[in-house]
């Protein structure tokens, strides 16, 4: 007689447990299947793979190749006052960088001037402005090394801003990506390959 009352999602239920399959909460899709759990671990981790590739491997080899021929006084060029020459670009994203992923994401200490990656006109040598940004760029690889997956949704406040580590990390890889173009359009205008 008690068999008669239960529903049959409840039988089901009691089967599986029984069995040692799924809830019925999960086939019907009230709670997320343990693939659904998976893929967001594994998007969060293509996700820091990703950034720390483009970070480590692909822009910096971008920014070598564009400036390996170019001279110091080429480096420091620019069409105009207004404008920045690769010089500034290198030390901004090296600013950036070490502000946003060291300093706001790995919680190290910072003393950025950002006026002053603008303001430059020394002509530091290519080979110290990129020994810069390499140092910058391993500092920060190791801090998204050491991410867990839960640091991602954490608040911080960035350069005057509220933020999470996700969408931090994700600013740094776009104006990073942005920068290194702007790189390479001024390299070619130099060399005569625009």
């Amino acid at each position: 007689m008690l068999e008669r009352l239960t529903s049959p999602c409840t039988r089901r239920a009691k089967t599986h447990a029984r069995d040692g399959r799924r809830s019925v909460a999960t086939d019907v899709g009230l709670l997320p299947s343990l693939n659904k759990v998976k893929e967001m671990t594994d998007a969060s981790q293509t996700f820091l793979n990703e950034s720390r590739r483009y970070l480590r491997d692909e822009y910096p080899a971008s920014i070598d190749r564009a400036v390996f021929a170019l001279t110091d006084e080429q480096i420091w060029w620019r069409p105009n006052e207004g404008s920045n020459s690769i010089g500034n670009l290198i030390l901004h994203l090296a600013g950036n960088v070490r502000q946003w992923i060291v300093a706001g994401v790995g919680r190290q200490p910072n003393e950025r001037n950002r006026q002053q990656e603008f303001d430059e006109r020394r002509k530091i040598p290519k080979h110290e402005l990129l020994a810069r940004l390499a140092t910058v760029l391993a500092e920060a690889d190791a801090v998204l090394a050491n991410l867990q997956e839960g640091e991602l949704k954490e608040a911080r406040r960035i350069q005057g801003s509220d933020t999470t580590v996700m969408k931090a990390i994700y600013h740094v890889v776009e104006h990073f990506s942005m920068h290194t173009g702007q790189i390479q359009s001024i390299a070619k205008s130099q060399l005569g390959r625009l």
